[in-house]
């Protein structure tokens, strides 16, 4: 990955390994990061896609400063969130750095009305009370396009799902976050308003210069939000780059499973072409493993992790 100056997040050979200790049987080590180096320009949108296991989730989760790498770097405006030691500094990342996750019910508490949802973070990092306060609050569901008087007042279980996401990108946008980290925040919804989400989502780049982390198995949502597209496998990022160029020319096997893993209407799957497609699902996945570090550009900005079949054919 080329860096420039208006880059907002670099990640520089990111590896995140895990002890796992069994209460029966040995411990053993798990590599959900595998040396990913990704970069996101200021007011752009990078998708991850991949499935579940693939550690998509796992590289928002450290980005997030939920937990430290085992080797590699995270940096934000240039600096290293590791070697962020002031109380000040922690603060101020959080507060720029915000996730929204898969259920918008769960990360919301179910005793508090969104009016207070939203008052609080306008107390707490703008210092917002009264008058001001409460034009703050209308402002920013404005921005996620719910209607004050009928959403202030109500409790998180007497809004639908895709209310319940507005109202979390809009606790987002309350303390003043230039970076979200959203984690399939569409899977939950129905697939009637995954699209009104997903618009809001873009215009809230388009508009207010906020960058996005989008994390998602669904490699046909990712194309209509990302400015790049990242396919991740194995804890490893086997192609990248604008998401027209590696969704019309996929070069690795891995990203071409996913998109024929798109369902088409005008197929039918009989048990044996499903069973077909599980052999060969299994063994894309293994040849996946078996990524180099060596890497191709196929076209300008467009890239491809070498694997091992790709390797044996240069030879």
């Amino acid at each position: 990955m080329h860096y420039t100056n208006t880059d907002l997040l670099r990640i520089e050979g990111a590896t995140k390994i895990f002890q796992l200790k069994p209460m029966l049987g040995p411990a053993r080590e798990v590599v959900a990061l595998n040396n990913v180096t990704l970069r996101i320009g200021t007011g752009k949108a990078l998708a991850v896609v991949g499935e579940s296991g693939s550690g998509k989730s796992t590289l928002g989760r450290a980005v997030a400063r939920l937990f430290s790498l085992s080797s590699g770097s995270i940096a934000f405006k240039g600096q290293d969130i590791a070697h962020m030691r002031s109380r000040a500094e922690r603060l101020d990342y959080l507060r720029s750095v915000q996730m929204v996750f898969q259920d918008p019910f769960s990360a919301l508490n179910p005793a508090h009305t969104i009016q207070h949802h939203l008052e609080r973070p306008l107390m707490l990092h703008q210092g917002l009370r009264g008058v001001s306060l409460a034009a703050a609050v209308r402002e920013v569901l404005a921005d996620v396009e719910l209607d004050p008087e009928l959403t202030l007042g109500k409790f998180p279980h007497e809004l639908s799902g895709g209310q319940r996401q507005r109202v979390n990108l809009a606790r987002a946008l309350a303390v003043g976050a230039e970076l979200i980290v959203a984690d399939e925040p569409t899977s939950m919804l129905d697939v009637s308003i995954r699209r009104a989400v997903l618009e809001l989502m873009r215009r809230m780049k388009e508009t207010r210069a906020i960058t996005f982390l989008y994390i998602t198995h669904d490699i046909a949502t990712a194309q209509f939000i990302a400015d790049e597209i990242a396919i991740m496998y194995a804890g490893q990022i086997v192609e990248w780059g604008p998401p027209d160029r590696v969704i019309a020319n996929p070069q690795h096997p891995y990203t071409r499973l996913l998109l024929s893993a798109v369902p088409d209407p005008s197929v039918r799957l009989d048990g044996m072409s499903a069973r077909s497609f599980a052999r060969e699902a299994q063994a894309v996945r293994a040849l996946a493993r078996t990524a180099t570090a060596e890497t191709l550009e196929v076209q300008p900005g467009h890239f491809v992790r070498k694997f091992a079949a790709m390797a044996d054919a240069a030879r």
